[in-house]
């Protein structure tokens, strides 16, 4: 399955006032892991972009003026993202700006139509009911590094959805024992231990503890019937 944990910056916070995109950042998975893939872009909005909104993301007017616009870069855009299912964090909010941008175009196209959406933000509200889930406390609840992050950007708040979407749905993320590895162990492969290493100390039961055992499964044969260990036992 082909998923995309998507973000985005804004220049306020409701596109119905006329608020526009200025950051899309996106993170491709597949099989529930990262495959490099990602699609980066920033916008001219063709506005300006509020002060309260600078001061959460730090992308200025200057800085904008002479990237492309969003219908520079929407059918790029949509081809990256048509057809998989998108993860990202409060969706009702980038849904919303991604069909405000899409409707000023032709053909009109609404993200739902052509995608799934997973609300990830839903998905930990409902794991971790009364509790802080925003990027930052769930980072802190899974270990996952966000020291980086001084201010919010696209990309790099979708990659770190990325790893805890990953965490928050399955807990492992990733498991790789490099099966093509020339067995040297090399970095990411499987390690090899030493033939000469110091052999493992290994503890045996002792008499006392044997006879407690036999005690202890003689009366939970009583008490259940035939044991696992009975039958181990008679076929020895």
């Amino acid at each position: 399955m082909r998923q995309i944990v998507l973000d985005t910056e804004t220049t306020g916070i409701d596109p119905a006032e006329g608020h526009r995109i200025i950051e899309i950042g996106c993170v491709e998975l597949m099989e529930r892991q990262t495959t490099g893939r990602h699609y980066h872009v920033y916008i001219n909005p063709e506005r300006e972009v509020e002060a309260e909104a600078i001061g959460v993301h730090g992308i200025t007017n200057e800085f904008l003026a002479d990237k492309p616009k969003f219908a520079d870069v929407a059918a790029e855009f949509f081809e990256f993202i048509k057809g998989t299912e998108l993860v990202i964090h409060n969706a009702a909010f980038d849904i919303g700006f991604m069909d405000a941008e899409f409707a000023r175009l032709k053909p009109v196209r609404k993200t739902a139509d052509h995608c799934g959406v997973v609300d990830s933000l839903a998905i930990a509200r409902k794991k971790h009911p009364g509790q802080k889930n925003n990027l930052d406390a769930l980072c802190k609840r899974y270990g996952v590094d966000n020291s980086s992050r001084d201010l919010h950007g696209a990309l790099l708040d979708a990659e770190i959805l990325a790893e805890v979407y990953l965490l928050l749905t399955g807990g492992q993320t990733a498991l790789s024992l490099d099966a093509g590895n020339d067995g040297a162990g090399g970095e990411g492969g499987i390690r090899r231990l030493a033939a000469d290493r110091k052999p493992l100390n290994v503890v045996r039961a002792s008499n006392e503890e044997v006879s407690a055992h036999d005690e202890f499964m003689e009366l939970l044969a009583k008490q259940a019937g035939e044991t696992v260990w009975g039958k181990l036992a008679q076929k020895e």
